[in-house]
């Protein structure tokens, strides 16, 4: 009996020491809350240069906390984030864990105030750490990424933190640079059992757009839906992209859906839906309009796991009648990084395609009707730690294709005589008929069988034999572009040149290479126009120098000839002006002689020559980069300083 006694003594007393110790715990739990959150605030201020104030921190219970007062101000800024007061509940089982999930929050007053005056941001210390950051660590020292790891905590943060319920009132979000100003403002953000809907109002300078967003979001199951839609009858559009980047983005409605599942190897799955109405997009490097989709809808499944992002190929992309399946994967292995692209659309109907293609990014090819089907395949492998073993394969079969009717331009007008107008930084420049009408069209038939060989041997030797692509030049381009980190080469054919200056000679930008693959392919295929009437207008059009177009004017500014009458060396000499028309002048050393270097180029083209039986080898083995300019080039090379040999990318 006594050791039971004992026993039970013993046993109160610890309760009531645990007892005593929570009680204290309990009574002193503002001091320890504050402590802790000093401490922490106190490294803040002192790694990123900000003064943190709050006027009352205090616990409610056991899992309220209650701030009122808080400023968050960078030294020598204007402030950045003040908050009047917020309550906030949180879970007791997860806190114990060391896992944050709130369970309801209420906070008023909250704004949020991004500005930069000329070069100063109050908001420079988040890049300011990072530059520091990379200035202490070599690319060799530097962690590996883990991307699932990443992904996963931000999202854990962002489930965590939004409540099953909850109220936001009087939210204010602006970005200010000098007089231009972007505003963002919430009245009130309402949570009630995970279904979440808010009014927000947009104010740019001095226009204002009224938005709602709705929908859900469950922390049990890691998923959130939303949706956005103009509250007005206008449409919304983004802010800030005018001003920032020259674009304008705008749309009927957008919803966006997304669920995370960890799998068993801690690889992150995300699943979920896209899908936007109405989009109307511009800026000048995609299309010199406005491009309109009607609908489009992406249902998405990605999987990331500690050094990759994949876009699995069950992922649906929806677009207007189009409908296939892209695979992406991104993936960094010791510092390189892998990049892989794919899609392989079986046979459809080649009319979704053509009505699917957005109004204002293939302004030739709008309202065109097809028949027949269609089959698509792409790949693209680039491994940037081995070049040479980039992959590019691209081909558009057809079974029982055939043109119904052209849209807005008539894509076998080279077949007659047209009319042609050369531009210059989107300016036209020079209109000209391309046929007998025309004082300076030669024909095929007249111009010298050497120069025709010359320039298809120098720009598109297999063009009578192929269907407007050369794949391998193309893949070879794009890795010399990758090795020197900028666009020097294009892989062109003659073919795809020409229909980038019959038809898409005003638009330089990115559409315009998308739009001039489709018109080639419809051309080549359908045989809209011949090999040799495309060759002759090719011939007939192409720039030789300074506002100098076609053979005609070529020969005569050079030589003061006609094309019939042109030599070998004078052929491969204008063969090798095509690249390069208005830097003709960097061929040529003082005195009006073509440069030492021109023989690499000359032995070349002539040896080709020799091997198409034009000239004989022997005729070949004695070429020399030796002309005499006689036409009115001539003033241009008198006295002249021989500009840069180097071709822009836009004249490749």
């Amino acid at each position: 009996m006594k050791k039971n006694s004992k026993k039970h003594i013993l046993l109160l007393s610890a309760s009531g020491v645990l007892l005593i110790c929570l009680i204290s715990i309990y009574l002193s739990r503002n001091a320890l809350l504050r402590s802790i959150v000093d401490k922490r605030t106190s490294h803040i201020e002192q790694t990123h240069g900000l003064r943190i104030h709050y006027d009352n921190l205090e616990m409610n219970g056991l899992n309220e906390i209650i701030l009122e007062g808080l400023s968050v101000v960078p030294e020598q800024r204007d402030t950045l984030l003040t908050l009047t007061s917020t309550r906030v509940k949180l879970n007791f089982w997860k806190l114990l864990s060391r896992k944050i999930k709130i369970r309801y929050v209420a906070a008023d007053g909250i704004t949020l105030a991004f500005t930069k005056r000329d070069s100063v941001a109050n908001y420079d210390f988040l890049f300011r750490k990072k530059l520091e950051y990379l200035t202490r660590t070599s690319p060799q020292t530097a962690p590996q990424t883990n991307y699932a790891e990443r992904i996963n905590k931000i999202l854990n943060l962002c489930y965590g933190f939004m409540p099953e319920n909850g109220q936001l009132n009087n939210v204010c979000i602006t970005e200010r640079k000098n007089n231009n100003f972007v505003s963002l403002t919430l009245p009130s953000f309402i949570i009630k059992e995970n279904h979440f809907q808010s009014v927000i109002t947009i104010q740019e300078d001095s226009l204002a757009q009224h938005w709602i967003a709705n929908g859900e979001l469950h922390q049990h199951y890691n998923s959130l839906k939303a949706t956005l839609y103009s509250s007005d009858s206008l449409k919304v559009s983004i802010p800030y992209l005018t001003r920032r980047y020259g674009a304008k983005i705008t749309f009927d409605t957008l919803s966006y859906s997304l669920t995370k599942e960890i799998g068993s190897s801690k690889q992150v799955y995300l699943k979920g839906k896209a899908r936007v109405n109405g989009l109307d997009v511009f800026h000048k490097a995609l299309s010199p309009e406005i491009i309109h989709l009607d609908r489009g809808q992406l249902c998405y499944e990605m999987n990331i796991n500690g050094h990759s992002f994949e876009l699995d190929s069950t992922t649906i992309v929806d677009f207007n009648k189009l409908q296939f399946h892209p695979y992406l994967r991104v993936e960094k292995e010791k510092g390189n990084w892998h990049f892989t692209a794919a899609v392989n659309k079986s046979w459809f109907p080649a009319d979704d395609l053509f009505s699917s293609l957005p109004k204002g990014l293939f302004s030739n090819l709008e309202g065109i009707k097809t028949s027949g089907e269609l089959a698509y395949h792409f790949l693209l492998d680039i491994d940037f730690a081995q070049l040479d073993s980039l992959k590019l394969e691209s081909e558009l079969k057809e079974k029982d294709f055939h043109i119904i009717s052209y849209g807005a331009t008539s894509l076998s007008k080279m077949s007659d005589e047209f009319i042609y107008t050369a531009y210059e930084n989107g300016v036209p420049v020079r209109t000209f008929p391309i046929g007998p009408s025309c004082k300076h069209f030669t024909p095929l038939d007249s111009i010298s069988p050497i120069l025709r060989m010359s320039v298809m041997q120098s720009e598109d030797g297999a063009f009578f034999y192929h269907r407007g692509f050369l794949p391998d030049a193309l893949r070879e381009a794009l890795i010399y572009d990758l090795q020197v980190k900028r666009f020097a080469r294009g892989g062109s054919t003659i073919t795809m040149q020409l229909v980038k200056n019959v038809f898409l000679n005003r638009n330089k930008n990115f559409a315009r290479k998308l739009e001039e693959a489709l018109i080639v392919w419809l051309i080549e295929n359908e045989r809209l126009t011949s090999k040799e009437r495309m060759y002759e207008v090719y011939l007939n059009i192409v720039e030789w120098g300074p506002l100098v177009y076609g053979i005609q004017e070529a020969s005569a500014y050079y030589f003061k000839k006609r094309p019939s009458q042109l030599t070998t060396e004078e052929s491969i000499f204008l063969a090798s002006i095509i690249p390069k028309p208005k830097h003709f002048r960097s061929s040529f050393a003082e005195g009006g002689q073509l440069k030492e270097n021109m023989e690499g180029y000359y032995k070349l083209i002539a040896k080709r020559l020799a091997q198409q039986g034009v000239i004989s080898e022997i005729e070949a083995d004695s070429i020399r980069p030796d002309i005499q300019v006689t036409g009115d080039a001539r003033n241009s090379l008198a006295g002249e300083k021989p500009e840069s040999s180097s071709p822009t990318a836009e004249e490749q």
